[in-house]
C-alpha cells in the first residue's frame, strides 16, 4: 500500500475542494471535512483502509487560484507537515478571464499557472508526495471558448505531473461519460460546481489513482 500507519493526507484547492470545510483547518468530527469529494475520499480511505488510522485534512478555499496556493502553500501546506499533498486547482485562474475580463490584476495566464505548479512541486518533493487532480469545465462541446481553455489548462498540469514523475487524475475524460448522458444542469448548476453524484465520481478517480500506485 502507498500509504503507511498514521500518515497524513492533505488536499488543497479552491470552492470545489472547500464546500463548508472546518476552520481553520479541516480535520476532525461533525462534518470538518466539509461536503465536497474530499469527505467521500476521506470516508473511503478510513473504511476500506481502518488500519491505517490516515489522517485527512481539508485546505480547499473558496475563490483561490494557483496563485493563491502559492502564497499560502508554507502555512497551510508546510507547517502541516503533510505526508500527501492532493492538488486540484485551476477553475479559477480560467473562470476570471471570462467572468471579470476586463480585471486584468486577477487573470493567472498559462504561463504564470505553469509556473506555480513547479514552485509549488519545489518546495514540497521530496520530503512529501504529490497527487495532480485535473481542473474540468462541466461543458460537453470542446469548442466552447471557456472549455477549450480549460482543456489548455489541464494540459499544463499533466504537462508539469509528468516532467516531475507526479500521477495525474483527468477529471475531464472521467467526466465524459456522464455529460454524454446528462444535461451540465443536471450535474451543475454554474458548470463549474460539481452535485453530490459529480463529487462521487472524483472520489472514485482518486481512489482508482491511490490503488493503481499499491506495491
Amino acid at each position: 500500500m502507498i500509504f503507511e500507519k498514521g500518515q497524513k493526507v492533505l488536499v488543497i484547492g479552491d470552492s470545489i475542494s472547500d464546500f463548508d470545510r472546518a476552520r481553520p483547518v479541516g480535520e476532525g468530527l461533525f462534518n470538518a471535512w466539509g461536503t465536497s469529494y474530499v469527505a467521500d475520499v476521506g470516508a473511503l480511505l478510513t473504511s476500506v483502509y481502518p488500519e491505517l488510522g490516515l489522517r485527512i485534512v481539508n485546505m480547499g478555499i473558496s475563490g483561490n487560484t494557483v496563485r493563491d496556493l502559492k502564497a499560502r502553500w508554507d502555512s497551510d501546506v508546510v507547517a502541516l507537515n503533510p505526508d500527501w499533498v492532493c492538488v486540484l486547482i485551476g477553475i479559477n485562474d480560467v473562470w476570471r478571464q471570462f467572468d471579470s475580463p476586463y480585471r486584468t490584476e486577477i487573470h493567472v495566464l498559462p504561463d504564470e499557472y505553469a509556473a506555480n505548479l513547479r514552485e509549488m512541486v519545489r518546495r514540497t518533493v521530496p520530503a512529501r508526495k504529490l497527487l495532480f487532480v485535473s481542473p474540468f469545465y462541466f461543458e460537453p462541446n470542446e469548442k466552447d471558448p471557456m472549455r477549450a481553455q480549460m482543456d489548455v489548462y489541464r494540459a499544463l498540469m499533466r504537462t508539469v505531473a509528468a516532467e516531475n514523475d507526479i500521477p495525474f487524475v483527468d477529471l475531464q475524460d472521467a467526466f465524459a461519460e456522464l455529460l454524454q448522458n446528462f444535461y451540465p444542469g443536471c450535474i451543475t448548476w454554474d458548470r463549474v460546481h460539481p452535485s453530490a453524484p459529480a463529487q462521487l465520481i472524483i472520489a472514485r478517480q482518486i481512489m482508482a489513482a491511490v490503488e493503481s500506485l499499491l506495491a
